[in-house]
């Protein structure tokens, strides 16, 4: 019998704390989400790592931008995804090694570049909504967009972010290759900022400007390598309906259909917690008894033996 199977999608507050975004700072960060990861993949669990990159590609874009000359022309948004996937995954690889080695334990940590096919008639390419890189003042942006031809849009109420087309995955090419890894008890960190986008073509894949969500991608990947739990980490334990008001309710165990109906009452902001709602049923969806959990990096291990966080199963399997 194979060992519990979880694909753990990171938040950004995992990588970047704050708006420290020095290499040692995000080391730091890394270092102490894979002190948590450490603890669960201790226990037994067979893990696959995803995580965010939107301030790294966004701040890599700015210098690439800010350099941008005939002799050091700046690098489009899909080769900024896969250098910042090459970067973070060293991070977690000497992170992993080092906390596990604190165990007493030796796991070889394998982090692959990895890409997303996303279909080029997505509507998403037509609609940029998806923030990558810092939060600027107003006149902030207007300059940037006047010098680079971005599009800025406020965010939250926080400022202004660059927002990209964000289409859906429809496939995870490497994911042959990360499930049988992960067969083999190493431990994999992929997917990173939803994988590099491209699309097919007659003369192979080609790499396309924009920035997949890390949770549906996430999902997508669960599904393909057969994981038995998708566990997306947030800033919460749990995810909440009447947040913010005096009527506030943590949801626990709740299904496909409850979900929908307070999708439908408009209870998920949709730059924040919608998105992780729906990637959780979409891979509770993707199979017989698949559970997805929704909580903090704090309680991953809790969650995973199923005492925390907002655990999302088809009603008929609940009712088993």
């Amino acid at each position: 019998m194979r060992n519990k199977r979880v694909v753990i999608a990171l938040g950004g507050n995992a990588i970047q704390q704050g708006k420290d975004a020095t290499a040692e700072a995000q080391i730091r960060a890394v270092e102490a989400t894979a002190e948590s990861l450490a603890a669960l993949i201790a226990e037994g669990v067979d893990v696959i790592i995803t995580h965010g990159n939107g301030p790294q590609v966004g701040n890599l874009m700015l210098q690439q931008a800010a350099s941008d000359s005939p002799a050091t022309p700046a690098l489009p948004l899909d080769v900024c995804g896969a250098m910042t996937q090459g970067m973070i995954g060293y991070w977690f690889e000497n992170a992993l090694a080092k906390a596990l080695r604190a165990r007493g334990l030796e796991r070889s940590v394998a982090p692959i570049v990895t890409r997303s096919v996303v279909d080029p008639n997505d509507s998403a390419f037509s609609h940029p909504t998806k923030p990558i890189g810092p939060f600027y003042d107003e006149a902030e942006a207007q300059q940037i967009e006047r010098t680079t031809g971005y599009v800025f849009k406020e965010d939250a109420g926080r400022g202004y972010r660059r927002v990209v087309p964000s289409p859906y995955p429809v496939a995870i090419l490497e994911h042959t290759v990360i499930r049988d890894l992960v067969a083999h008890e190493h431990i994999v960190v992929a997917s990173g900022g939803g994988g590099i986008p491209v699309i097919d073509t007659a003369d192979g894949y080609v790499g396309v400007e924009a920035v997949i969500d890390k949770d549906f991608a996430a999902a997508k990947l669960a599904e393909l390598v057969e994981a038995d739990m998708l566990l997306i980490l947030t800033a919460v334990d749990h995810v909440f309906v009447d947040f913010g008001t005096p009527s506030a309710r943590a949801l626990e165990e709740t299904t496909k259909e409850q979900l929908e109906a307070y999708i439908a009452e408009g209870q998920f902001a949709p730059g924040s917690m919608l998105p992780k709602v729906r990637a959780a049923l979409q891979f509770a969806e993707s199979g017989h008894d698949r559970v997805a959990v929704i909580t903090s990096l704090e309680q991953a291990l809790a969650a995973v033996r199923g005492d925390v966080g907002t655990r999302v199963r088809l009603a008929a399997t609940l009712q088993q």
